[in-house]
């Protein structure tokens, strides 16, 4: 009968470990596995990350293109439709709809990151939207509902 307090390794499963400088009669001693001379010998050795044994790193060999916008900013993007549904739905009213409760109603993933919305869908509920941008067709879909646009200012 097995308890768990005969639990045993299977027969050759486990290998003791190297016992590495340990002398010569360990069969690890001398240059203790790590060979002769060179940098991987030396006992302060570390490796870069993309060190790649003196052979031109991928990073460098692959070749670059395009331009990448330092000052490039990601909006988190709300469609007018999917205002329309939490209105629907009850869970934003007649309080201003600002960054802080897109976030807490699940519409945003980032609490700080600024917010873009965008004129997908439509709107029949008049709500006061603070965002830090807006399209001219979701601002003109939120006037004609009734609606005030409000910039948040960066």
């Amino acid at each position: 009968m097995k308890h768990i307090g005969n639990l045993r390794y299977a027969p050759g499963s486990r290998k003791s470990p190297k016992r590495i400088g340990r002398g010569e009669g360990s069969g690890h001693g001398g240059t203790a596995t790590r060979g002769h001379k060179g940098h991987q010998s030396r006992g302060n050795y570390r490796f870069k990350r993309n060190f790649e044994g003196g052979q031109m790193p991928l990073s460098r060999r692959i070749p670059k293109f395009g331009f990448v916008n330092p000052f490039h900013i990601e909006y988190q993007v709300v469609n007018i439709g999917r205002l329309e549904e939490l209105a629907r739905a009850g869970r934003i009213g007649s309080e201003p709809v600002t960054p802080e409760v897109l976030y807490r109603v699940g519409a945003i993933a980032k609490r700080n990151a600024p917010v873009k919305i965008l004129g997908d869908g439509d709107l029949s509920v008049a709500l006061t939207i603070a965002a830090h941008r807006f399209s001219t067709t979701a601002r003109d879909k939120i006037t004609a509902a009734g609606g005030q646009c409000t910039l948040i200012e960066d």
